[in-house]
């Protein structure tokens, strides 16, 4: 299992790498896991322009363009946070006004303390293909290490099935 997240980040920067698709990252909770994942595997810098951590709630509106609003209201844990930032990091890494055709985030509660009311292990990843954006809630177990992990996992496993029911590559 441990291996589960090398071979879906492979299997993604192959797809891609052979699509001439390029991809974005916006990470919360996860810290830069999820950007590492896709940089572990050879050749990734063909498709990957990189990855914002967003980590501060402000970071996620002046970066991302998150909307204040829904921040405001709802706090940094929510699907439509993950959606915005999964859209927002494509405009962030736009180069030369072409942005990314793939954006993915995540934005969460790692623990050990609940955040705006969300219990530790409250996770949503937040992916953007072309013009459909798709989020998804995660309730997950374990300590902070664990957590992060796990969302790794399921973004990567999300990413993997969102492509494969868009047709874009997978």
């Amino acid at each position: 299992m441990s291996d589960e997240p090398d071979a879906r980040a492979e299997r993604i920067v192959a797809a891609l790498t052979a699509r001439h698709v390029t991809l974005a990252v916006a990470e919360s909770l996860t810290g830069g896991l999820l950007t590492a994942a896709f940089v572990a595997v050879p050749g990734a810098s063909v498709v990957l322009r990189g990855g914002v951590v967003a980590y501060d709630t402000a970071i996620k509106h002046s970066v991302l363009g998150v909307d204040a609003e829904v921040l405001a209201a709802y706090g940094p844990v929510h699907p439509d946070v993950a959606r915005q930032m999964a859209v927002g990091v494509r405009t962030a890494l736009a180069l030369d006004g072409v942005e990314p055709e793939i954006g993915i985030s995540t934005t969460g509660v790692a623990g050990p303390d609940a955040q705006d009311g969300h219990p530790p292990g409250t996770a949503f990843v937040g992916v953007a293909v072309g013009g459909s954006v798709r989020s998804f809630a995660l309730h997950l177990d374990g300590d902070r290490n664990t957590v992060r992990a796990a969302v790794v996992r399921e973004a990567l496993a999300f990413l993997e099935e969102s492509l494969s029911s868009t047709g874009s590559g997978m």
